[in-house]
């Protein structure tokens, strides 16, 4: 059998997109058709079937995530330049009119208790992301730039918290400024306590 030829990227970018407008369960073949272009021959040829897109679509979601922090991380002059600049991108994503849910988040809500196979594995990412922030702290606490009785761990865990909370919260449509005050009060926590 020939293999099909398309943009993988694309197609995972689309199938990111259609995944979470609707959620995995609501989300139709044919929906995943009219969003990626691919008939679902080549969707089951390329994927074995549309749990396998999302999983494709979780790793592709994971892999480019972890790019972008790292490279914001990167381009900021310390740690905490760096937590901040991250929580301005999460608020001006949560401020637009539609906003775009966290795939790994709008994922494991959805499947948790479900797919074991799926839950774990987002559990996992979410995890190495909470981790990501732990090693940013680790750096921040070395070198004296914030000073806590809190360990890395602990300020990464209240971070994805924080975080967690904005972006559920940001659905309940708050005031204009309402997530900017959370984000600036979750960022002076850090730093404070």
């Amino acid at each position: 059998m020939r293999s099909a030829e398309f943009d993988r990227k694309a197609v995972l970018h689309s199938a990111m997109d259609a995944f979470i407008a609707k959620g995995y369960s609501k989300t139709s073949m044919q929906d995943l058709k009219q969003a990626t272009g691919l008939h679902p021959g080549s969707i089951y040829c390329a994927f074995t079937n549309k749990r396998g897109l999302l999983i494709a679509a979780l790793e592709q979601y994971q892999s480019e995530r972890g790019e972008a922090f790292q490279a914001l991380f990167d381009h900021q002059p310390t740690v905490m330049a760096g937590i901040a600049a991250y929580l301005d991108q999460m608020v001006t994503e949560c401020e637009q009119e539609n906003i775009k849910d966290c795939l790994l988040q709008k994922a494991l809500s959805e499947l948790a208790q479900q797919d074991e196979e799926i839950e774990c594995m987002i559990s996992t990412m979410l995890r190495t992301w909470e981790n990501l922030f732990t090693i940013q702290f680790e750096q921040a606490l070395r070198s004296g730039e914030i000073a806590t009785s809190r360990t890395a761990e602990q300020l990464a865990r209240f971070l994805v918290m924080g975080i967690y909370g904005i972006r559920a919260f940001s659905h309940t449509r708050p005031a204009p400024g309402v997530l900017r005050e959370l984000s600036a009060e979750l960022l002076k926590n850090i730093q404070t306590n």
